[in-house]
Formats: C-alpha cells, structure tokens, sequence
C-alpha cells in the first residue's frame, strides 16, 4: 500500500493594484481566488489542502510590502501555519526585486515553498531561480515604464491646459476633463475676493462668511452621499485667495499653463488680494495666536456650524480652558443647545489621533499612493514617526502645523470629525505623487467615537472608549485621592473628631 502524502496547508495570496472593480459581485481578486483554489485541487494526490483563510490586498501595489493582507499572511507564515503560498502570477506578490530578495529569505528561514500557477518553475534549483530573476525583472521594468508613462501624459495634457482630476475647486464643475464654471459659485468666489479687500483680514472674512451662511464646496460621493459644505477656516481661505486656477491657469511643478478654462477673477482683483497677503504676512495677531494655548483656535464647530471659540475661566486661582459655541458666547439664551467643552481634553483627543494616523503604516502607504518602493516607503515613515513624535511633546508650539494640515473640526452628539487635508500632509511629509496639483484640495475625513454629557450647567465631551490614545493623569485626582486616605487615618486613629476637625487642620 503507497504511504499517505503529508499534508501541505496552502494559503492563496490575491492582489490588485486598483480599486477599480472591487465592489462587483465576481472581481479580479475572485478571479485569482478560483485559479489558485483549482490548482491546489489538481495537486491533492500530493497532500495540498487550501486554507479556508482569505488573504487579499485590493488597491495596493506591488512595489512595496506594507499590504495589510501580506503582513498577515507574513505572520501566520511565522507561527508555522502554512507550508505553500499560492499566488496567480508572481508579480501579484511583488514586483520588486529588492523584495523578492527578502521573500526569499523570510521563506527559506520557515521552510516555505511558493507557486505560481500560470508559470510553473522550480525555485529549488539554480536555473528555476534564474527564470524567476527574469520575470521579476520585467515586472518590476514594467512597473516603473508605466509610472514614467503616467506622469509624462499628465505633464502632457497639463500643458495642454487639461484639467487632470482631483476635486475642482469653488467656482468650477469637471466635465471631460475640463474645468466648466458654476455661476452660482463663480460669484461666491468674486465676492469673497472682493470683500478680502475691504475687510483686509482672513479671520473678519471668515465670520463675515459664515454670518451669511457662505460654506465650502459640497461634493457628492458615488453613493449619493453629501459631505464637505463646511464654513470657511483661515487656511481654506488663505489657500483659495493664491489658487491660480481663478485666473484661467493650469499649475505643473511649479510652472503656470494656460488652462482650456474659463477664469473667474479678473487679474486685477487677482493681483490686487496678492499685493494686500504679502504685505498683511504673518502679523502680530498671527504671531500671538502661535503663543496661545489654544491650538485648536478656528479649527472647531458644533454640529450646528456655530465655530466653537477659546475662552477660560479661573477658581481658586486656577485657569480652566475651554472651546465654546459662539452662539453661546453671543447670546447665553439663544446658544443653550451649544456646546462648552474642555480644551484640554479635545486638543489630546485630536494630537492623539494624529499620532496614531502618523504610526499606522498600513493608512501611510494609502497616503503615498502605495507606488514608493521598500527604500522610499521607510522614508516617509521615518519622517512621519518623527512628526508624531513632534506633535506628542511639543504640540503647543505648532499650531501652524495644525492649521496646514486639518480643514475643519466638527464635535457634535456621537463623533468628533477631523478633516484632514490630504496634499498638505503630503507636503509635510515629502511625498511626491504622480499628480500633485490635481489632488489639491483631497480630504479625509476621521470620525473619533464620542458623546456629549450633560454635567450640570456644563456639556463635556466623552471620548469613546475604543480610541487608542494614551491615557492621561489626573495629577488632581490623585492628589484628593491621597488627601482623603490621610483623613480617613486621622479619623480611624482619633487624631479628629470630625469634619469641622479636619477643616479646622488643613
């Protein structure tokens, strides 16, 4: 009788470099999933039994290793699950030879072999090796080829004058490719350059703005869903005041081309807002509110758009910071629905979940496109771990940073909304897209888990209990805490009679 194989566990790895076509019932993940499951079913007289486990990376690319699913399959690899790892083409695991180097080690360390089911060679031999140097590297040429074609027809058509993508800003709608004006907003866009040189002040322009309900671009996700539409911030402000896309003109690596658009602002106005932003530079005010405490200053709103203000109160010779509803501040009646929450422990709600966005490896390879290489990707993560870092120690000092990277911050019943801007992060942290200019203007929004309490006269906001954040001291609490065990022992050993006693004693 033949001895029985042993079992071999199979683990089939699936990728896609885009999103595109993700969401459809029988997809190109899918599609691998059923090839490499009918191979290793043709392989069971050999032992070759699949996991049941799924490990699928959709929209990441293959020039570096930082997939969610890889690094899964990296571990379970580790703890001596998997024997086989069964991918379609080898280019779905890496299209990197540097990498492969490393996949090879990290196999041959665990005794683990790989397949790839639409190429059959032997890796256990020189020529096998070879033969996959080969496909590798025409993986990896093929790789870089397209990039380099990606970015010469975006230069291309930008000197043409096209519009490349991204979010068109207030004023314009993208029809092919093309930028088409929005006369409602066309108008808003004038009247805010307008009205920037009378006032002659981004902050008198902002609550200006806001006064006559005057919000943000409202955009439309592909499920119908709203977002954005949010009042204007300093720094949205300041940014739309310098776009040159109201002047008809298409911005490449620093070089201007006409644009196949129409322009909005007359170049006179246009001119006239740039002469006014030099001269006004930073200022006194702008330098004070860098001093402030208050980091989060004309960042936050409530639910109800009302732009959240730093104010504090003092007792006992202690000062309380908090951010509160303008409409309180204006009217204690009419503003009862606002909202008065602590500023100290929103600014850590919002450091803290900047830090661990700046940690999270898996969102920054999102964030860099996920075409860097392994070299390149560390990169961007060391500098990010280092801006973390920054922000965790030193975040009174950098409200600028703040007001460069976030749009907005809304606090309302259930969440706390930080609206990151996307480019500007990236320019933060030297990313280089293949499309800086047309990603101008991405967002992300962060949804922090919260709900607001009612404690008496005052509404706190309670952070959800499954952020990640560090946990902070109450130094006061501890202090009472300490207090009230030395008065009980007081108490217990006669050294007080009484309340009144140890009123009288402290």
């Amino acid at each position: 009788m033949a001895e029985r194989p042993k079992v071999k566990r199979c683990a089939i790895y699936t990728r896609k470099s885009s999103e595109e076509g993700l969401d459809q019932a029988y997809n190109s993940l899918a599609a691998q999933r059923d090839a490499c499951t009918a191979y290793i079913a043709s392989q069971k007289h050999e032992g070759w039994l699949g996991l049941a486990k799924e490990y699928d990376d959709g929209g990441f690319s293959g020039g570096s290793l930082e997939r969610p699913a890889l690094q899964l399959l990296f571990e379970d690899l580790k703890r001596g699950e998997i024997d086989i790892i069964v991918v379609y083409k080898v280019d779905r695991l890496t299209r990197s030879l540097a990498d492969f180097a490393k996949l090879t080690e990290l196999f041959d360390e665990h005794q683990v072999s790989f397949v790839a089911v639409t190429q059959q060679f032997n890796t256990s031999t020189s020529m096998g090796r070879l033969t996959l140097n080969v496909l590798l590297s025409f993986a990896q040429f093929e790789r870089e080829l397209a990039g380099e074609r990606i970015r010469d027809k975006i230069a291309a058509s930008k000197r043409r004058g096209m519009w490349m993508g991204g979010h068109p800003p207030l004023g314009y709608d993208a029809k092919d490719r093309k930028l088409v004006i929005n006369d409602t907003e066309a108008e808003t866009v004038r009247q805010i350059f307008t009205r920037y040189l009378v006032l002659g002040s981004a902050k008198k322009l902002c609550d200006e703005l806001q006064a006559n309900g005057i919000k943000s671009k409202q955009r439309k996700r592909e499920d119908g869903a709203t977002y954005a539409g949010m009042p204007f911030a300093r720094g949205a402000i300041s940014y739309l005041l310098q776009n040159q896309v109201y002047l008809g003109k298409i911005l490449h690596k620093g070089e201007l081309f006409d644009g196949q658009h129409d322009p909005i602002v007359p170049i006179e106005l246009f001119q006239a807002v740039q002469d006014h932003l030099r001269v006004q530079g930073p200022g006194e005010t702008a330098k004070k509110k860098l001093a402030s405490p208050a980091i989060l200053k004309g960042l936050v709103f409530d639910g109800a758009g009302n732009r959240l203000q730093p104010t504090h109160s003092k007792k006992h010779g202690r000062k309380y910071r908090y951010y509160v509803s303008a409409s309180i501040i204006r009217d204690a009646k009419s503003g009862k629905d606002g909202l008065r929450v602590p500023a100290a422990d929103l600014e850590q709600l919002i450091i803290g979940t900047l830090f661990n966005r700046m940690k999270d490896r898996h969102w920054l390879a999102k964030l860099a496109q996920a075409h860097k290489n392994a070299g390149e990707f560390e990169e961007v993560a060391s500098r990010a771990a280092a801006l973390a870092n920054e922000l965790e120690q030193l975040h009174i000092n950098n409200t600028g940073l703040l007001n460069e990277i976030i749009e907005c911050i809304e606090v309302n019943k259930k969440w706390v909304l930080i609206t990151l801007l996307l480019t500007k992060l990236q320019q933060q942290l030297r990313i280089n897209v293949f499309d800086r200019d047309s990603a101008d203007g991405v967002t992300e929004v962060i949804q922090v888990p919260g709900h607001i309490l009612r404690c008496g006269k005052e509404v706190r906001l309670i952070i959800g209990k499954d952020q990640a954040l560090a946990h902070r001291v109450d130094q006061r609490l501890i202090r009472e805490i300490t207090q009230a065990r030395k008065w009980f022992a007081d108490l217990a050993r006669g050294q007080a009679t009484g309340i009144a006693d140890l009123a009288r004693q402290s």
